[in-house]
């Protein structure tokens, strides 16, 4: 049994997953998605009696990314939490490499979903920079706090734990998760059969059947063999 952390990226709007998703319409107090991008895929997990997290991150506006790292950390910790499956998408990548650094002890495996990589000293809005892309021309994508900070972490504590990296070939961020490929430390999986389904890398529930047998029994026999 695995401990999985599962890590949103920018707090997405309800409206937006309703309009890019199928399915049952989504309604939340706040109009944000946070955690909730993750509901289709904690039954499988839950099926094989691993325990699942999916914190909504504080708001993006008012908060930093030291302090999303600082939440994640923190309910580990609360939750005695070992032999953690840490999985961030987007944004989420950033925010799980600076908690790895800090409690690598605890994590068995890293899981990039269509994520940021950050090297040490970058931030979210750094890494599409040096892609060629202005981070602004992005729909929605807001200099706030959590993507202007710069990431300041221990490469050598997190080089050594496994990683899995998840790619998104139809996102409109392609062009920067494709430097991915030129990081020699992270296996890429190119996500043509596990999201050929997609539009886009939000359209989850349409492709959760082929994301629950490939992506989770990848993630589930890494946490076994940690």
């Amino acid at each position: 049994m695995a401990n999985y952390v599962l890590v949103h990226g920018g707090n997405m709007s309800v409206d937006t997953w309703n309009r890019l998703t199928i399915g049952t319409h989504i309604c939340t107090q706040d109009g944000k998605m946070g955690g909730k991008i993750w509901e289709p895929i904690i039954p499988a997990l839950m099926e094989r009696s691993h325990k699942v997290f999916t914190p909504d991150l504080a708001d993006e506006y008012t908060h930093n990314l030291t302090e999303h790292i600082q939440q994640i950390c923190t309910l580990i910790i609360e939750n005695e939490l070992k032999n953690v499956v840490l999985v961030g998408h987007s944004y989420g990548g950033m925010v799980i490499s600076g908690v790895a650094s800090k409690l690598a002890d605890r994590i068995a495996h890293l899981v990039f979903v269509d994520a940021a990589l950050p090297n040490a000293g970058q931030s979210l809005f750094d890494i599409i920079s040096s892609e060629g892309c202005d981070p602004l021309s992005f729909v929605g994508l807001e200099a706030l706090p959590p993507y202007v900070e710069k990431l300041q972490f221990c490469f050598e504590k997190v080089k050594p734990l496994p990683k899995t990296y998840i790619r998104c070939m139809k996102s409109e961020f392609v062009m920067v998760t494709d430097s991915a490929k030129k990081i020699s430390l992270q296996p890429v999986i190119h996500g043509e059969d596990i999201l050929s389904c997609l539009q886009d890398m939000y359209q989850w529930r349409r492709c959760r059947k082929n994301l629950h047998n490939y992506f989770w029994m990848r993630a589930d026999e890494a946490a076994n063999t940690a």
